[in-house]
């Protein structure tokens, strides 16, 4: 996905960078047809705005942030809770696995896709993919 969008350069830099990942069941909860429909070139600018919802630019690891609760801001710009207090949530999302190391920041996958705030993105595509199927 990331290079449908062009944000390998991004993601390869030096970093540090967060990326909080969509694990596969997070992906099986989308409506169907999703990604098909936010991979065409036509609807970048809204692939590109969910993509970077879930990379932050700073390293968050789990050791940082244990028993706490703080907003981070997220490339796209949108800020994100992460609650740490009671379990591992981020954005309304269980964190399932985290501290994946990379040479520039660090993974941590999660159970729920992130749509960036007042762009309801999966709900868009889903009306969408109902009004083509309808036709």
């Amino acid at each position: 996905m990331e290079k449908a969008v062009g944000l390998v350069d991004t993601l390869t830099s030096y970093g540090p960078f967060t990326v909080f990942a969509p694990n596969y069941a997070a992906f099986s909860k989308l409506p169907t047809g999703a990604v098909e429909t936010l991979l065409k070139p036509e609807n970048t600018v809204q692939l590109v705005s969910s993509l970077t919802c879930h990379v932050v630019p700073c390293a968050v690891k789990r050791g940082d942030i244990a028993g706490k609760k703080m907003d981070v801001k997220t490339v796209q710009g949108a800020v994100m809770n992460v609650n740490t207090k009671s379990g591992a949530m981020i954005a309304n999302s269980n964190a399932e696995t985290a501290d994946f190391e990379a040479c520039n920041g660090a993974i941590h996958t999660m159970d729920k896709v992130i749509q960036p705030p007042g762009l309801c993105v999966l709900e868009l595509i889903s009306y969408l993919i109902t009004k083509i199927r309808g036709r």
